[in-house]
């Protein structure tokens, strides 16, 4: 045998080993590969139902969306309504009720007033008398 010859045997032994060691890897790989496709073919029959109830689910949804547009509706009109009723009120009485206010004010304001003269007054000549008769 030569140096070839030898070097040749080593070389197709560490193919060999190489082989063999990269066969591993890929038969787990293998395996993993085997394992994701099992779990999504299962996946795959047990998505209907799922399907099936977010459909219904969807369907009740959509019911009650539409009871709510008519809720909405319902409310704006009502809205519209108490609009119409507050701009009436405000041109029929809003008026003649801000001028009641300011007269029943303003007669307070003069009533309490014009006790607050008549009571000065009073004091006033109190204090004259007063100081008159110390002298």
């Amino acid at each position: 045998m030569s140096a070839g010859e030898i070097a040749a045997l080593v070389a197709a032994g560490a193919f060999v080993l190489l082989v063999i060691l990269s066969a591993v890897p890929l038969l787990k790989l293998g395996r993993t590969l085997d394992e994701a496709t099992t779990a999504i073919r299962k996946a795959h029959e047990n998505s209907d139902p799922i399907f099936t109830g977010a459909n219904t689910t969807l369907t009740h949804v959509n019911t009650q969306l539409e009871r709510v547009d008519g809720i909405t509706a319902n409310a704006q009109s009502v809205t519209g309504n108490v609009s119409a009723l507050s701009s009436l009120f405000t041109a029929t009485l809003g008026g003649p009720l801000v001028k009641t206010a300011a007269l029943s004010y303003g007669i307070g304001k003069a009533i309490r007033a014009r006790g607050k003269a008549k009571n000065e007054g009073k004091h006033s000549r109190k204090a004259g008398k007063r100081s008159g008769a110390g002298k």
